[in-house]
C-alpha cells in the first residue's frame, strides 16, 4: 500500500482549496453558518465558484457532488462536470470583487478556479469508483 503522503500516490481528490481559500471560508462560516459551493459554468457570476449559505441555494437534482472544501459541499453543473471530469479544481482566493450573489462579495477577494489535468492513474482510479 502507498503510504497517503507519497508525492507519487493517485490523488483522486476532485476538488480542493488552498489555505486562503479555507481561511476565507471559516471567516464566511462564522458569520452566515453552514456554506456549500455551486460551479455552473454560466456567464457572468456562473463562471465563479459561487459560495452560499446552506438553504440559499437549491442544488439541482442532476448537479455533481464534487467533494468538500473546509467542510462545505461543493457541486458543479452536469455540463461542466462533462468538460472538467479529467481535471482537479483547486479553489483559491484573489484579490477583487466576489460574484454579486456569492457571499464573499464585499470581501475584497473573491475565490477562483485554478485546475490541474488528472494523470492516467489518477483519472483510471476515478473510473475504476464509478465517479467518472
Amino acid at each position: 500500500m502507498t503510504p497517503p503522503n507519497d508525492p507519487a500516490a493517485p490523488d483522486t481528490r476532485q476538488v480542493l482549496a488552498t489555505p486562503a481559500a479555507l481561511a476565507l471560508i471559516e471567516r464566511l462560516r462564522a458569520r452566515h453558518g453552514d456554506l456549500l459551493f455551486h460551479q455552473s459554468g454560466g456567464c457572468c457570476d456562473g463562471s465563479s465558484p459561487m459560495c452560499f449559505a446552506v438553504g440559499d441555494f437549491i442544488v439541482g437534482d442532476r448537479d455533481v457532488r464534487l467533494g468538500e472544501i473546509g467542510g462545505a459541499a461543493f457541486y458543479i453543473s452536469p455540463s461542466q462536470f462533462e468538460y472538467w471530469k479529467h481535471t482537479q479544481l483547486i479553489i483559491d482566493v484573489v484579490e477583487g470583487r466576489g460574484g454579486m450573489f456569492s457571499l464573499e462579495n464585499g470581501e475584497g477577494v473573491r475565490f477562483l478556479v485554478r485546475s490541474r489535468l488528472f494523470r492516467d492513474d489518477e483519472y483510471a482510479a476515478l473510473q475504476q469508483a464509478g465517479r467518472v
